[in-house]
């Protein structure tokens, strides 16, 4: 997981303006709220690449690179991760959530199962 910096690309009296990706070849933008408490994904993708932008409430992200020790976050309300094919990843809602996330690959719509693979030792029991 990569936390993204999100600067302020212009601001004035009026509010701020905030480019949350300049990426090309966004296949989807997926909005998912959690109940407190609730689990999500503890899955990977082989092809997809993930932003995901929290929009309200605290989200435990745990990702875990193959043969490298599992990484734990809270991210919060108006913060940016990646995660990137092969790294396992598992969310779970410390409170009422919502989350937008922004898919690259095969993942989108359609193609949601294709490249998603279940871990057999989730991340997140």
């Amino acid at each position: 997981m990569k936390k993204v910096e999100l600067p302020v690309s212009f601001e004035d009296d009026r509010g701020r303006i905030v480019d949350l990706l300049e990426v090309d070849g966004i296949n989807a933008i997926t909005l998912i709220t959690f109940a407190p408490g609730a689990i999500r994904a503890n899955h990977y993708h082989k092809e997809t690449t993930q932003w995901n932008y929290v929009l309200s409430g605290e989200i435990k992200l745990v990702t875990q690179m193959p043969n490298e020790n599992k990484k734990e976050v809270i991210m919060k309300k108006g913060e940016l991760y990646e995660t990137v094919p092969h790294e396992s990843h598992a969310l779970q809602a410390i409170n009422e959530a919502s989350l937008l996330v922004f898919t690259k690959g095969p993942r989108g719509g359609k193609e949601y199962e294709s490249d998603t693979y279940r871990l057999d030792d989730p991340l997140i029991k």
